[in-house]
């Protein structure tokens, strides 16, 4: 088959040129720089041109596909279907390795076009979101429903990277983006609330939050209530480095200068001996089957400095079987099989694994039975596999006095309020919940695990083990014990706590009402009512990301 790639000598244009020629496709390798493109055509036994993507494109007809490996694409300007659109009115077939979200979800609009040429045009046919929705099709294939898919990219430091895909992170950093939690729309900044991922080796690496097609792609394909992707370098100096100037940039709102982008290649440069060639890419899908919640995984390991050749491994799985491929133009979401892909990359080195485990959420694994015979819209605000958000309204009552204001500062209790909307974010983490409270603009977090007492709630520095039972179809759990640091802390020295949850008029209710020791002043009490953010006329309050945790 005849192809031409443009951006054929790049670092992943270079990769796919590699494997199509392996395969025996007849390659041709197209860029501004002939100079560059004749020496790597050369090696790899392919042919060369010379071709500026925003001039004259005429020289690629006579070619049966042609791949856009080049980038950036969220720099294509006012017309970044150009390429695409010439493609479509020669009737040449027309594939990218786009990873821009905005870039990849618009290519739809040619699709007509497309289709009466009797052409394909497919954007994202690189890791994602091709690969990454191959293999969440995979992973939920048996799932009745699809709760929440997650995935991350995490590539070795000493593998190459171009200045396109650092332009392409260093582009959004910082900056707010659309993510679907819990089937709404929440936004979040990109690069931060880092998790942790194991790849197949065992080795762990960290994540940050990015946008990538997935994110709008996937809630409507795959109906999915939550949908996150992440990013991650080997390096936690560069992670960090990221992440403060995630910070910095939200703060301060400046652009991304050519300078800052080049200072950063510059020290990527400066860093490349360190680490290792070793990468991979994970993703992850919680679903219920059999009525009961599970968690599916598939892990990519990928070795001795060929991880970026999994980016033009989903093109090359398309290309090997191209009469396959549907007419049309959209993005690359059920047009790549995950066998396929795997044995697209039977020649590298690079391992795969996939597992599946159980989830039973922390409170009805803690209470047991009695967990049963409370009222459903109760269990339904315990029933956390993956995040969820509900959102009502409360009234808030602060205590006077020096020490309840000083004990309500330090806990960042909400102030006094007759009436304020709250959001509840609860989060699994690892065994854990996480639980973020907003009232109103005032958040305030806590921790909770299982012990073999009970669950234990943490506020930073101080755990609390709460007595959680259930009493007249109430659900309670006032403080047992405490520690500080990990010291016990004396009973009468203990907080005094009433805590409970109910039902009134179908709607689930909260109280919450916090003393002073020995005194007995108060130092908080709040009550209201939630209900599912789907449910409730507004929309979700933004998450603090950076108070996020690190997600299942």
């Amino acid at each position: 088959m005849k192809i031409t790639v443009i951006g054929g000598y790049g670092v992943f244009g270079g990769r796919l040129v590699q494997l199509l020629r392996r395969d025996g496709h007849e390659v041709t390798v197209a860029g501004r720089d002939l100079a560059r493109a004749q020496r790597f055509a050369s090696a790899w036994g392919a042919q060369a041109m010379v071709l500026d993507r925003s001039a004259d494109l005429s020289p690629l007809t006579g070619a049966e596909v042609v791949v856009d490996a080049a980038g950036p694409f969220h720099a294509y300007g006012d017309d970044p279907y150009r390429l695409a659109r010439f493609c479509i009115d020669v009737g040449i077939n027309y594939l990218d390795l786009s990873d821009n979200a905005a870039f990849c979800a618009g290519i739809s609009v040619l699709d007509a076009n497309a289709r009466k040429a009797g052409v394909f045009a497919l954007s994202g046919v690189s890791s994602v979101p091709a690969l990454s929705a191959a293999a969440a099709t995979a992973l939920a294939q048996d799932m009745e429903t699809i709760d929440t898919i997650s995935s991350a990219i995490l590539p070795g430091n000493r593998a190459p990277r171009g200045r396109s895909v650092v332009d392409s992170i260093l582009s959004q950093t910082g900056l707010m983006f659309d993510q679907t939690t819990d089937s709404q729309t929440t936004p979040v900044r990109s690069w931060s609330a880092p998790r942790t991922f194991t790849l197949p080796s065992g080795e762990l690496r960290k994540g940050w939050l990015i946008e990538v097609p997935d994110q709008s792609l996937f809630p409507a394909h795959f109906k999915a209530r939550s949908v996150q992707f992440r990013a991650g370098l080997e390096l936690p100096v560069m992670n960090y480095g990221l992440a403060v100037l995630s910070r910095l940039r939200e703060r301060l709102r400046f652009g991304m200068p050519r300078w800052l982008v080049a200072l950063v290649m510059f020290g990527a440069c400066l860093l490349a001996p360190f680490g290792t060639d070793r990468g991979g890419m994970v993703v992850a899908v919680i679903g219920r089957k059999d009525g009961a919640w599970q968690r599916a995984v598939w892990r990519l390991g990928v070795d001795q400095g060929e991880g970026p050749f999994i980016p033009a491994v989903p093109a090359r799985a398309l290309l090997r079987n191209p009469a396959q491929i549907a007419l049309g133009a959209r993005p690359a979401l059920g047009d790549v099989t995950l066998p396929d892909a795997e044995a697209a990359m039977a020649d590298l080195c690079v391992t795969t694994t996939r597992d599946t485990t159980q989830i039973t959420p922390l409170f009805p694994a803690t209470l047991g039975a009695p967990f049963a015979t409370l009222a459903p819209e109760i269990r339904a605000t315990h029933d956390t596999p993956a995040p969820r958000i509900w959102q009502g309204r409360a009234s808030v009552t602060r205590g006077a006095g020096v020490l309840p204001r000083l004990a309500a500062f330090l806990f960042r209790f909400p102030q006094a309020r007759d009436d304020t909307r709250v959001q509840v974010t609860k989060t699994p983490v690892n065994g854990t919940e996480v639980w973020q409270r907003r009232f109103g603009t005032a958040t305030f977090q806590s921790t909770l695990r299982a012990t073999p007492q009970g669950i234990a709630e943490r506020f930073g520095a101080l755990t609390f083990l709460l007595d959680l039972h259930v009493a007249e179809g109430r659900l309670h759990y006032p403080i047992q014990k405490g520690w500080c640091l990990g010291i016990p802390i004396p009973r009468f020295a203990l907080p005094k706590s009433a805590a409970s949850e109910r039902v009134e008029n179908g709607r689930f209710h909260f109280d919450v009402r916090l003393s002073m020791p020995v005194t007995g002043q108060l130092i908080v009490h709040y009550q209201g009512w939630l209900q599912s953010a789907a449910d409730f006329s507004g929309t979700p309050l933004a998450v603090e990301t950076d108070r996020q945790p690190e997600l299942i």
